[in-house]
């Protein structure tokens, strides 16, 4: 009986499916359903039931597989412990962010370090740890953070609901300490002809709905207000409600990203159906389809850009937030909690932050729905308590 058995049965098992096992594990259905039929060889037993159109755990799958979890707990234990003897002085980091996320928000509310600015930081004070930078959505991060692929990513967080059925929002954080990043609204932007380019709007700009998504309560004066604020002034225009986007195109991130989230929430909260026609990975090729007509882009805002109107939304207004996200179920490594140390300090985030039930901040601690978190002044989670000392990496520079 090998490890890689045992992983190979684990991620069958959590996701019904060969061929998505094969997927996130990087190999070929026949080479992962081969080394799973070994498994049961040597165990005398069948494991899953393949007969179905999604793979099903077999009762003695249904009682290998926790003894099957706790062992690949205790080789990543063991291999934590042999890292302890190497200190700081060595290892590898892989992290996750979702597609044109560059942690640096509005020009507006001053300077900010991006992320290459305080990695670069971060390996001046590490110079043997190494790290390992991919680019995916928000939905496949969180599977490869739970499959032990990733040591942390940074993800963008749902509004309290999507909009579709049977999603609450939060559901698919579950197990993960969060600490918040950014908060920032999202404004509509599109070509000068384009009919919502001076549709009447909210003379005041200011954001009439009230449910989760419109920022009332506690924690609205956040960075996001500021933001909203400040982009309204610059842009000189009046909000448009988020039900005006209704019978037009719309241009976005794919499904899965933080963004969308965000838009489809605000949209279902005013009783619009969603209308993505074009889709793009990151914020500024946004506003490049939107500003050659391709639609109305939904986007932090680009600030002023030749070819293109920027108008602020209300009712509600969309916010997107970008958070750091690592397993609460497992211990980090020490270089993983270091940098987790490095990247806390150097985005300190918005006050107020909100967490539902069931969901860690970023200082270990159980976090009600509806109830701010707790400042994020707090070393890492016990499960990332091997990590030193916070950096001395500032805001203003990344160093």
């Amino acid at each position: 009986m090998e490890l890689r058995q045992l992983q190979y049965f684990v991620t069958v098992a959590q996701h019904g499916s060969f061929t998505r096992a094969a997927q996130l594990l990087h190999l070929t259905q026949p080479g992962v359903s081969a080394q799973v039929r070994q498994l049961e060889r040597e165990l005398g037993h069948r494991l899953l039931d393949r007969s179905g159109r999604t793979v099903r755990l077999t009762p003695v799958g249904e009682a290998v597989l926790p003894h099957a979890r706790a062992a690949l707990a205790s080789a990543a234990a063991a291999r934590h412990a042999a890292q302890e003897f190497g200190g700081l002085r060595r290892g590898h980091v892989r992290l996750g962010m979702v597609a044109g996320a560059a942690l640096t928000p509005p020009s507006e509310l001053g300077t900010f370090p991006g992320l290459a600015t305080t990695l670069a930081a971060f390996r001046q004070e590490h110079p043997g740890i190494d790290f390992s930078l991919t680019e995916d959505t928000t939905a496949r991060m969180l599977s490869t953070l739970r499959d032990g692929r990733l040591d942390l990513a940074v993800v963008g967080l749902p509004s309290p609901a999507s909009g579709r059925e049977g999603d609450d929002g939060w559901s698919a954080l579950s197990g993960l300490t969060l600490h918040t990043v950014l908060e920032v609204p999202l404004v509509a932007a599109c070509a000068p002809e384009h009919p919502l380019a001076d549709a009447a709007g909210s003379a005041d700009g200011s954001d009439t709905g009230s449910g989760p998504g419109s920022g009332s309560g506690p924690g609205s004066d956040t960075v996001a207000e500021a933001a909203g604020a400040a982009g309204a002034a610059g842009h000189g225009r009046n909000a448009l409600p988020v039900s005006a986007l209704a019978g037009h195109a719309l241009v976005s991130t794919p499904r899965g990203t933080g963004l969308r989230t965000a838009l489809e929430s605000a949209l279902a909260e005013a009783g619009v159906d969603p209308a993505v026609g074009v889709e793009a990975a990151a914020p500024p090729q946004l506003a490049e389809l939107a500003a050659h007509g391709l639609g109305v882009a939904v986007l932090p805002d680009p600030g002023p850009l030749p070819g293109l109107r920027v108008r602020p939304l209300t009712g509600p207004v969309p916010r997107v937030r970008i958070a750091l996200a690592w397993p609460a179920d497992r211990p980090c490594s020490p270089p993983a909690a270091a940098l987790v140390a490095h990247l806390r300090q150097a985005y300190p985030g918005p006050v107020g932050a909100q967490a539902p039930a069931g969901i860690q901040d970023s200082a270990g601690a159980q976090v009600s729905a509806g109830t701010p978190a707790p400042a994020d002044t707090a070393a890492p989670s016990a499960m990332c308590s091997s990590a030193a000392a916070p950096s001395s990496t500032s805001r203003s520079s990344g160093k």
